[in-house]
């Protein structure tokens, strides 16, 4: 048994960020482009994909809300499989592994099977997205703080709403695109404003990036008339406003600028 397990593989944990391939870590690039045997999520971008060698081995093991895809016990078979085969296997995931992304799952069980497992962190969507969208997640005088929240769950939301609509932080929550009633429902009933600021951010971090914002009563009506698709991340926070700012600024820049431009072109009198 000792022999056999010098030639157990390995596997790493990779990940790879919101989506713009320059949002990659170097040491996640590193792994990808040198990597032979690569499982990715349906959440790492075509542009990373992109990346990954020709002659790599990829599978994908993606999952997607109402579409037939890999569960977790068939995605830590291949990942154990693999490994005991001697392969090292990169594991591509989008945003961070370590945040809503199942990567402590994978460690533990690859763990107790003996099977080396480096992990390299990554940003996550709730970190990039805003930023891509002008939303900082805390400001001084709006937000001390930040909660990410999995709206997604195997059986029941074991969340405190009335806590959570009090903390007077920036909310952000992952997989809630169909939960938009119960989130709008829970919040204001625990005691946060109809007229809180929220956005949508769809496909944040990539070309196809956008954001719509309004109020929190407007959750679902927002979703439905833009008809927004996942992935996309929910924020609820006074900090919503910044965008807001910041969009008003630009269109003011672009004003200044074009009045500096007329005058510039317009002819001497005498």
């Amino acid at each position: 048994m000792q022999g056999q397990a010098n030639f157990i593989g390995r596997v790493t944990l990779v990940g790879a960020g919101p989506g713009d391939p320059e949002l990659l870590t170097v040491k996640a690039y590193r792994a990808i482009t040198q990597a032979q045997f690569i499982m990715y999520d349906n959440l790492v971008s075509e542009q990373i994909r992109a990346l990954f060698p020709k002659n790599a081995k990829t599978v994908f093991v993606g999952k997607a809300k109402g579409k037939h895809s890999a569960t977790q016990p068939d995605i830590n078979d291949l990942l154990l499989d693999a490994a005991l085969k001697g392969e090292h296997v990169c594991r591509v995931k989008g945003g961070d592994s370590f945040v809503f992304g199942r990567g402590g799952e994978e460690m533990l069980m690859l763990a107790k099977q003996g099977v080396e497992v480096d992990v390299i962190p990554g940003i996550t969507a709730a970190s990039g997205c805003t930023s891509y969208a002008n939303i900082p997640l805390t400001h001084r005088g709006l937000a001390q703080g930040c909660t990410f929240i999995t709206a997604h769950a195997d059986k029941k939301l074991d969340i405190n709403w009335d806590a959570l609509a009090q903390l007077k932080q920036t909310l952000v929550f992952y997989m809630g695109l169909s939960k938009t009633d119960m989130l709008m429902e829970k919040l204001v009933s625990g005691g946060m404003s109809k007229e809180t600021p929220v956005a949508f951010i769809e496909n944040g971090c990539t070309p196809n990036q956008r954001v719509h914002i309004g109020k929190l009563d407007q959750l679902t009506a927002l979703k439905t008339q833009h008809q927004i698709q996942s992935p996309a991340l929910i924020v609820v926070g006074e900090v919503v406003s910044i965008a807001e700012q910041m969009n008003w600024l630009s269109q003011l820049t672009q004003h200044q600028l074009q009045q500096t431009k007329r005058k510039q072109v317009l002819p001497l009198t005498a």
